[in-house]
């Protein structure tokens, strides 16, 4: 198999080097001036200006793929949480959200989580399959390359089996990484008339052992919150689930806190949300290695405050930033636009953002193959045409890639993109 040699970029943002954790300022951020990327296979192997590298790399088992000039080279990024896998969708949610009415309101009215499960459940495997793909396809052209995707709209073990198979089939036939996360334990279905700890002991005894046998998932999440599960009810099931090999992820602080401590103390992988987390809790993310994700996307869809990013970074956590996507809080599914919202209200630099949908993000998911571009890594790479990186996060997620690559191919082209937009 031919080796590529991709270049020149006039600017390639490659991460590499930067800190897990902590505060990060734009002249920290590795950016490689008329650089080239050497991959095999679905790596890269080397990285430096293209040409040297062009004149180290030579002979027929060399492919060069030129870039037009001025294309700038990040990261593919990596949105470590999402809720594409569902059915129906929540409009009338959203505008009586924006007329005033409360959780409990759209909740008596017949909507809010409830509502997904209920069109989550009268949707087949194969109509979960195909909107899965269809929404990892969007994330894909904004140049995202692993997707983290949670069940927990289906809330019984038949129904949480049929969203992770769904999810496993989609990722066979995406070109994005899927990463399959249960959140059997998004919420104590309305359906089920015995206690929360019957119901969760009924995860474990019942899901758990099938998810292991059909490798449907290594990860398992949990709503901590009022009108979901407490952090007392549900430790006993996150410790059952730590004991049989599982990473632990948690919703935690979005509307009260409580779910950070847990996450601490048990060493999930991520706690996510923290809209609610205050000064304790802040030093807890920035004490452990629990990655604190941001869905800043989720403050906008329900007009409440965004994780405070700004704090966790100053006192040394490792921050991630995810869209959310799901029918209801966060419907808007833009990484790029999500991440540039929250940059400026919290006022973080581009090093942080760019670090926060890459490598950072890799890491909430446990996976340290990607996210930066370097010798080593997954050849995952998302390619742009405009006068500068800044310019990425500047725009708001209005200027579109013009190419993708996945395991080392382009996965996507857009020869149109921002063609018509002036820059």
């Amino acid at each position: 198999m031919k080796r590529k040699l991709i270049g020149p970029f006039q600017e390639m943002v490659t991460m590499s080097g930067m800190p897990l954790k902590g505060p990060l300022q734009d002249v920290d951020l590795s950016v490689l001036q008329e650089g080239g990327i050497v991959i095999e296979r679905d790596q890269i192997v080397e990285v430096g200006g293209f040409q040297q590298l062009r004149g180290k790399h030579t002979g027929p088992d060399v492919e060069f793929i030129w870039q037009a000039p001025g294309s700038i080279a990040l990261p593919g990024y990596i949105d470590c949480h999402t809720h594409i896998a569902f059915g129906g969708a929540r409009a009338a949610d959203f505008a009586m959200r924006n007329a005033g009415c409360t959780y409990l309101d759209i909740a008596e009215a017949g909507g809010g989580i409830w509502s997904t499960v209920r069109d989550t459940r009268a949707s087949d495997e194969a109509t979960l399959v195909e909107w899965t793909i269809r929404r990892a396809f969007n994330l894909l052209k904004q140049g995202v390359t692993t997707i983290e995707v949670k069940s927990g709209y289906g809330l019984t073990v038949k129904e949480e089996l049929k969203m992770l198979r769904a999810i496993q089939r989609a990722d066979r036939e995406c070109v994005s990484d899927l990463v399959p996360t249960c959140l059997a334990a998004h919420m104590l279905p309305h359906d089920f008339k015995e206690s929360a700890a019957i119901y969760l002991q009924q995860v474990v005894d019942e899901l758990f052992p099938v998810l292991k046998e059909e490798k449907l998932s290594s990860r398992i999440d949990a709503f901590v919150e009022k009108g979901a599960f407490s952090a007392d009810t549900i430790r006993p099931y996150l410790c059952q689930a730590k004991d049989q090999g599982f990473d632990l992820t948690l919703h935690a602080d979005q509307f009260t806190v409580s779910g950070t401590a847990l996450a601490v103390e048990l060493q999930a992988k991520s706690a996510d949300h923290l809209e609610a987390s205050g000064t304790e809790e802040i030093a807890y993310l920035a004490a452990s290695d629990t990655v604190a994700v941001a869905l800043p996307a989720a403050s906008l869809g329900l007009g409440c405050a965004f994780a405070p990013a700004r704090a966790l970074l100053d006192r040394g956590a490792c921050l991630a930033i995810a869209t959310d996507w799901n029918p209801g809080s966060a419907p808007m599914g833009n990484l790029m636009t999500s991440a540039s919202i929250l940059a400026a209200r919290e006022k973080l630099s581009n090093a942080e953002l760019f670090a926060a949908i890459t490598y950072r993000a890799a890491h909430a998911l446990g996976l340290e193959d990607r996210g930066r571009i370097e010798a080593g890594m997954k050849a995952d790479l998302v390619i742009y045409n405009v006068e500068s990186y800044p310019y990425i996060s500047y725009l708001q997620g209005s200027v579109m890639p013009v190419a993708v690559w996945k395991n080392g191919q382009e996965a996507f082209r857009n020869t149109q993109a921002n063609a018509d937009r002036p820059i």
